[in-house]
């Protein structure tokens, strides 16, 4: 089950440009923005776990989407 909501998903796509969205591809967007976020936060972590912290911060989001 999808944890982003298929709505918001759909109305990025439109902001950027697509009038029209299929269901087909809502979930496509859905499933891989969810796996690309969930690889952000298993990086991230591992840099908050290098700093000592348990908690992730934003500068761990911005070390694990530069590499």
């Amino acid at each position: 089950m999808a944890d982003l909501p298929k709505a918001a998903v759909v109305r990025l796509a439109k902001k950027a440009g697509a009038e029209r969205v299929g269901e087909d591809a809502a979930d496509a967007l859905v499933a891989k923005a969810e796996a690309y976020i969930e690889e952000i936060a298993k990086k991230a972590y591992e840099y908050a776990q290098h700093a000592g912290r348990k908690t992730i911060k934003a500068e761990d989001i911005d070390l694990a989407t530069k590499e």
